[in-house]
């Protein structure tokens, strides 16, 4: 599998923005389906790094520090938002999507599931020829965009995609096989992108504890707003 990787041409591709600790990301061209399966399999249960596929071409990617901290802060903003309004969801990270069909695959930087959970309940693989895919996707794109991965995650069929790029945050919903722009979330109906962002933003000033406290304050606002 090295060498097979090896013997590929390799692209490796500077961040989009000027930043101090990039994302290290690479592009492999002329990847067949089979050594991307293998290589999965070389990193199965790994957390890094993460791996897109799309017709032959891979990019891998492992994310830095910054990136997870991020991700790590806007994954307990939503499991806590979920528990205060009465959600039931389950946080699947990153884990494998892939359809052989399609050949397509991806590993988001955190997913979850809500409206489709029960159709996943109990099960400890998932298959996406008969389970659904996550019905939302989050990317973060401090150092470079995930917009060239938005026609995978649409031939997969996520219904949602959230995606942060470290001062903003934009809610794309699948409409007639193309991601379209949207205030609101689907998923969570009470949150605007605006919610999202001044959320994040008040625990750049405030203590994990102090945060979290204003988070809960804020979803019991809103379930006693819409009670």
């Amino acid at each position: 599998m090295a060498q097979e990787i090896a013997d590929m041409t390799t692209v490796v591709s500077p961040p989009e923005r000027k930043t101090d600790v990039p994302t290290q990301r690479i592009i492999l061209d002329g990847i067949s389906w089979g050594a991307y399966e293998r290589l999965l399999e070389d990193f199965r249960d790994r957390s890094v790094p993460h791996f897109t596929y799309d017709e032959g071409t891979l990019e891998i990617v492992s994310p830095s520090q910054k990136h997870e901290q991020l991700n790590r802060t806007i994954n307990l903003l939503v499991e806590v938002l979920a528990e205060e309004m009465g959600l039931e969801s389950a946080n699947l990270g990153s884990t494998t999507f892939k359809r052989k069909k399609f050949k397509k695959g991806f590993e988001p930087d955190t997913c979850f599931y809500f409206q489709s959970l029960g159709r996943i309940e109990g099960k400890e693989e998932l298959d996406l020829r008969f389970d659904p895919p996550p019905d939302v996707v989050i990317e973060i794109d401090i150092y470079h965009d995930s917009l060239d991965k938005f026609p995978v995650f649409a031939r997969i069929g996520v219904s949602e995609i959230w995606r942060h790029d470290g001062q903003s945050v934009q809610i794309f919903q699948l409409t007639g096989g193309e991601y379209q722009e949207r205030a609101t979330s689907s998923a969570l109906p009470f949150l605007s992108s605006g919610d999202l962002i001044q959320l994040l933003e008040a625990n750049e000033s405030r203590s994990r504890l102090e945060w979290l406290r204003l988070v809960r304050d804020w979803a019991r606002g809103r379930r006693g707003a819409s009670g």
